[in-house]
């Protein structure tokens, strides 16, 4: 079988028992105590906490998972060996309380000897050290008396997703490679690792849920999650030790083997760099069109890391140009199949892995031998510990993720010092953290503890409504009243107010009771059931427990709704113009206007913006009805809602559609037809961040005002170019190509004057050992006239160095000049700018023959260029 049909022979053998197939999760989990997806079982969670109900009581998947960070960590691993990757798919069939050991280990074993028809007399199965029941099941199953079945502890024979959560003895399943051990030990068991086994199948008993504590609570119904690896049971289908030796990694290895002119073999040194590269290909395609972009953080600093590891090793075969794009592209030759997002989004996976081989690739050489340095310096003397600290700099600096370090360090015998280098990164998250503290972690601390009912949100149906008061905070005490001038926080028991969510600001109002009133000034969600009324006691004074009737500023709440329901239709229409690749990284949803962030890799065009802008116009016009709806988040899913990036959903959801054109998961508040926009206009598209991009959009009354600012705009212009609107366009281009060729006149005059006064500086060159040096301070409008007047004087000198600095916009700039002759004899004017450079307080550099360097100080401009010859001569000396 080749991957593609093994597969789909598993899925079809659980189908035809009662399973149903449930397509692979994302990569991104909901749930927040995992980074990545790491075992199939992990989009069941839920289920098999008895938290959320499915149609099915037994699934099969084949899930897209990552394991690298946590407890399940196998980054360091790749490469090494055979068997270990950053991307897997595991195979699983599940039961939600539906059947246990009983059915679990009979299907285990039906399909291994009778589908794969793998050798039954070399399949071991273990089972955990006092699971007596799966031991006297594998005994019948398998008909060997019981005591031959393997028991094996904790380690080995019991698992968990991580530390908290489901968890349960297992059984695994192990074929026998060799019939002895590869390092001569007697009792060479499956938990050897010398390569002897190979772990086919593990079945979870899904039995207990572990707590923070270590506590472990029966689950409401024992169930069953069975993970069984694609690529080791593949690799022994296709009579390989090696996964890379699988028809999966075949594309990948072969673009390496053509790009370097060497095929892959396995035992040469170089077949860890093919295998990693081959690898982390994989995992980069799998993660981008997840919708990972790369980051400084989170997933995306995983993504980076995958890939500039990849990029070392390709820089450890001789890559010099980017390379990466090709291996990536080559894992949808055969994955694509049954992976179609691989194939759909071929071109912007491209470009992401294009522009961060490119963005690296400039720091790789500066980084590189800055690490070599910081070796010879440390063999210098004596000293085998890389400081962490410095690889910290190494990675704030240059991008230099640890493991790279790592890797380069262990190629000299050194080891890194990753306790300071940890404690570094810890710091400067501290600080980041410190900065990026918002009020609402404050107000849900104040509110969690007093433990309120739920609000029940009336505001989807009406914008008016009685509620009973719960609960007053005044300056962030709990008080039974509040009077006239007192700012106050309420809490109702119901209420038609939407607590700020989802980028969408809370409401504004007031609330009216028997004997006082409070206008409403905005409304929060500390805790995700409790809406918090934030505002001001104008009239009388308020109670607890009072009735009081909470009004919603009109309005405000349609100019919302309309930049609500306008967001859903930028989001669809910018996945129509640019590619489905588009997806929402952040919103606002304001009454005057709407912030959407997305992932896209460069600047919108003019055309593009447009495009997009006509289409949500179009959808407008047509007025089409805008429905929500509760249904399952499968259900949503499969109808092609979208949903947002990370974002944990329960089993139901709210559904919002556009007839015919949209449909999305959205808590917020929305129009009844799309008409009710009135108009819509983006105000602005910029870049927010690497392959983040932000649109500012304006719709209704906003839009109409936005319109109104331009045209104004557009008449003080025209009218003071004394012209009409209609040709102020064509009257600035003529003023700026005016402008443009003014321009050009007075830099040919400036450079005319320069080289008039050419002869006086070369008066001014001294000789060194014969060698001419010429420090001296000029007059020049720009760094591009310094270089020129740097060129003339070097030409005319012969064998020389050229350094001249002078005063532009009120900071010293330095340029410096090496003729061919005086590099040879050890000049290199990148180095020896620097201290120039210092004395103004400033730096900078560059290569052997030319370099450049700004400061701060203009003061002290003389001051540096005197320091020239004494630095000429101890490079000349040196």
């Amino acid at each position: 079988m080749d991957s593609n049909q093994f597969r789909e022979s598993y899925l079809q053998f659980f189908e035809a028992r009662g399973h149903t197939r449930v397509h692979s999760s994302s990569l991104v989990p909901a749930d927040p105590t995992l980074l990545f997806v790491n075992a199939g079982m992990v989009q069941f969670k839920d289920v098999f906490l008895g938290l959320e109900k499915r149609p099915y009581s037994r699934a099969t998947s084949s899930q897209k998972c990552m394991r690298v960070a946590g407890k399940h960590n196998d980054f360091e691993t790749v490469g090494r060996d055979g068997t270990h990757h950053t991307f897997f798919e595991m195979l699983g069939n599940f039961s939600f309380g539906d059947y246990f050991k009983a059915d679990a280990i009979p299907f285990a074993w039906e399909y291994l000897t009778r589908v794969l028809d793998l050798p039954a007399d070399r399949m071991y199965p273990t089972v955990y050290t006092d699971d007596d029941e799966a031991a006297a099941l594998w005994a019948k199953v398998k008909g060997i008396p019981e005591s031959q079945v393997i028991r094996l502890g904790e380690k080995d024979n019991f698992w968990a997703m991580g530390d908290t959560g489901p968890c349960g003895p297992c059984s695994e399943i192990h074929l026998d490679r060799s019939g002895t051990c590869r390092w001569g030990h007697g009792d060479c068991l499956p938990n050897c690792e010398c390569g002897r086994w190979v772990e086919l199948w593990n079945l979870v008993f899904m039995q207990f849920n572990r707590d923070a504590d270590g506590v472990m609570t029966p689950l409401p119904r024992p169930s069953i999650d069975t993970g069984a690896g694609l690529d080791r049971i593949l690799a022994v289908l296709q009579g390989t030790e090696s996964n890379y030796d699988t028809d999966i990694f075949a594309p990948p290895l072969r673009v390496v083997a053509e790009l370097r002119g060497a095929p892959y073999v396995e035992a040469a040194p170089e077949g860890f760099s093919y295998r990693v590269i081959a690898d982390h290909s994989r995992a980069a395609a799998f993660l981008i069109a997840d919708g990972i972009l790369p980051a400084n953080e989170g997933h995306g600093y995983v993504l980076r890391r995958v890939l500039r590891r990849a990029i070392r090793h390709g820089h450890l075969l001789g890559f010099r140009e980017p390379f990466m794009a090709q291996t990536v592209a080559a894992v949808a030759e055969v994955m694509g199949q049954s992976y179609p997002e691989l194939v759909d989004q071929a071109g912007f996976i491209r470009r992401v892995v294009v522009q961060e081989e490119e963005r690296f690739l400039q720091t790789l050489d500066a980084g590189t031998e800055r690490l070599q340095v910081l070796f010879a310096d440390l063999e210098s003397r004596g000293e085998r510990i890389v400081p962490g600290r410095e690889t910290f700099k190494l990675y704030d600096t240059f991008g230099f993720p640890l493991d790279i370090t790592r890797d380069m360090a262990e190629e000299r015998g050194l080891t890194v010092d990753e306790v300071a280098y940890n404690q570094a990164m810890a710091e400067q998250q501290q600080r980041a953290r410190a900065a990026q503290r918002f009020g609402l972690d404050e107000l849900a601390e104040r509110y969690r503890p007093l433990d309120l009912p739920p609000t029940t949100f009336l505001g989807y149906e009406t914008l008016a409504a009685d509620g009973v008061v719960q609960t007053i905070m005044r300056a962030g005490e709990m008080v039974s009243q509040a009077a006239t001038g007192d700012e106050v926080e309420v809490v109702l028991d119901r209420t038609p107010f939407y607590g700020e969510a989802g980028g969408q600001v809370g409401d504004t109002g007031e609330l009216v009771g028997p004997a006082g009133r409070v206008e409403v000034t905005d409304t929060r969600r500390p805790l995700p059931d409790l809406v918090v009324h934030r505002g001001r006691v104008t009239e009388g004074a308020i109670q607890a427990g009072q009735t009081v009737r909470a009004s919603v500023t009109e309005g405000r709440r349609l100019d919302i709704a309309r930049n609500h329901t306008a967001t859903h239709l930028l989001q669809k229409a910018l996945q129509e113009v640019l590619g489905p690749h588009a997806q929402q990284r952040g919103s606002l949803v304001a009454p005057d206007r709407l912030r959407f962030d997305f992932t896209h890799l460069e600047s919108m065009t003019p055309a593009q913006i447009s495009q997009v802008a006509h289409r949500v116009n179009a959808v407008i016009r047509e007025n089409r009805p805008v429905t929500a709806s509760r249904t399952t988040y499968a259900d949503a899913v499969a109808r092609g809602a979208m949903a947002l990036f990370g974002e944990k959903y329960g089993d139901e959801v709210r559904l919002i559609e556009v007839e015919g054109y949209s449909r999305e998961l959205c808590g917020g508040t929305h129009l009844h037809h799309t008409g009710q926009i009135g108009m819509f206009d983006i105000a602005s598209e910029g870049s927010i961040g690497a392959g983040l991009r932000r649109i500012e959009a304006v719709t209704g009354r906003g839009a109409e005002e936005w319109v109104e600012r331009q045209l104004t705009t557009l008449e003080a212009v025209a009218e003071a170019l004394e012209t009409t609107p209609d040709h102020a366009a064509a009257k600035v281009q003529t003023l700026v190509s005016d402008l443009r060729q003014a321009r050009k006149e007075v830099e040919t005059l400036q450079r005319q004057l320069a080289r008039r006064g050419i002869d006086a500086l070369l008066e001014q060159a001294q000789d060194l050992a014969g060698l001419r040096v010429l420090a001296a301070r000029v007059a020049a409008a720009d760094a591009n006239a310094m270089r020129e007047m740097t060129d003339w004087l070097r030409d005319k000198l012969g064998n020389a160095v050229v350094v001249l600095g002078a005063v532009i916009d009120d900071k010293p700039l330095l340029v410096a000049a090496a003729t061919p002759d005086a590099v040879a004899r050890g000049i290199h004017v990148g180095k020896l700018i620097r201290p120039v450079a210092q004395v103004v307080g400033g730096g900078g550099g560059g290569r052997p023959d030319i370099a450049q360097a700004g400061g701060q100080d203009p003061a002290r401009l003389d001051e540096a260029l005197a320091q020239v010859a004494g630095l000429v001569d101890g490079q000349l000396s040196g």
